[in-house]
């Protein structure tokens, strides 16, 4: 899968707006770590930097969480298929997705956003731990909240963190942040032609027909929560921040 660094773009460009008195909806934007990697190992500053912009350009009228993976440095899973303690490589690929948290608050900062990193796994030097209504009382400020480590144990994959974590905070819609595809379709539309994008499906229908829009154990808990996710690529100008805003870009898959 291919990534492109992300387009700044200013929150001025696009016609949405929120209206003056209207309780802000909160949102968990899923980022993985080929995303901070531009398509290499390590972290890609100007791709992070980009969509840091963004996030930031959002600032004061979307309360927003981020799950960041750490696919860019270590996955778990892969590390335990080359011979490793699959428990030990899980929490390297954890470790992974905090380096991705600070650099993304860096970016954030430096645009102007104050921002939040809190972790499953203690570390108090660089990040606060994982606390869900101090969580949300860092959004209803306007800080942004990023969350790593995973969810502190072995055996969980970013997606169920990002379900988990969207459930505890409140979070009205999880949005799943995808490169080299901007939504869902029917088929793999890099070698079925065929393939038509879906505007809209249901979890159920996902499952049922083995569409990997994110593991099987996070999409039943968001169909058994009713927590409503929207699918949408990172390429094209400004697509986070249409995102955030709740333009209907990609597919929307609901209970």
């Amino acid at each position: 899968m291919t990534t492109q660094p992300a387009v700044p773009v200013s929150a001025q460009s696009i016609d949405l707006e929120l209206t003056e008195g209207v309780e802000r909806r909160r949102v968990l934007l899923k980022l993985s770590g080929e995303v901070f990697g531009g398509g290499s190992v390590g972290v890609d500053p100007a791709t992070v930097r980009g969509i840091a912009e963004q996030i930031a350009a959002v600032g004061g009228k979307v309360e927003v969480s981020v799950v960041v993976g750490g696919g860019n440095f270590f996955r778990g899973a892969e590390l335990s298929k080359a011979g490793m303690d699959r428990a030990r490589a899980d929490y390297m690929g954890m470790l992974g997705t905090v380096m991705n948290c600070l650099a993304l608050q860096d970016f954030l900062e430096q645009a102007g956003q104050p921002t939040r990193v809190q972790t499953a796994i203690t570390m108090g030097q660089v990040a606060e731990s994982y606390i869900p209504l101090r969580a949300i009382r860092h959004m209803e400020k306007g800080r942004v909240v990023v969350f790593g480590a995973g969810a502190g144990m072995p055996y969980f994959s970013t997606d169920t963190v990002c379900a988990q974590r969207a459930l505890e905070v409140g979070a009205d819609m999880v949005l799943m942040a995808k490169s080299g595809v901007d939504g869902v379709y029917t088929a793999d539309p890099k070698t079925n032609p065929d393939a038509e994008k879906l505007e809209h499906m249901t979890y159920t229908d996902a499952l049922r027909r083995n569409i990997r829009v994110m593991d099987q154990t996070a999409m039943t808990m968001c169909n058994d929560n009713d927590l409503p996710m929207r699918v949408f690529g990172m390429e094209g100008e400004g697509n986070v921040t249409r995102a955030l805003l709740g333009e209907e870009i990609g597919t929307l898959v609901t209970s």
